[in-house]
């Protein structure tokens, strides 16, 4: 398996720097991602959720969702939704 790290940044990287800093003791760690026009998310990652493989995939596709509908980008946060969804049955 690939870095959760590396996973995370290559999704995102096109079009967002990726910074990673460790937060906490507890093995948890800031995800922020930086645009053009500045930091566009900033979220706190449990050791959990970067260390198992679904939990890390339901955060890569929160995130997504999260930037779509900052960017007011109403077709991509309805392609993820639906995306979601079919996912879970």
């Amino acid at each position: 398996m690939d870095s959760p790290f590396k996973k995370i940044s290559d999704v995102f990287q096109p079009d967002y720097n990726v910074n990673f800093s460790i937060a906490k003791p507890d093995g948890s760690i800031l995800l922020t991602l930086t645009g053009a026009t500045g930091v566009a998310v900033k979220r706190f990652i449990s050791s959990s959720q970067w260390r198992d493989q679904q939990q890390l995939e339901r955060l890569i596709t929160s995130l997504q969702f999260s930037l779509a509908i900052e960017r007011g980008d109403q077709n991509s946060a309805y392609r993820l939704t639906k995306h979601s969804l079919s996912a879970v049955q």
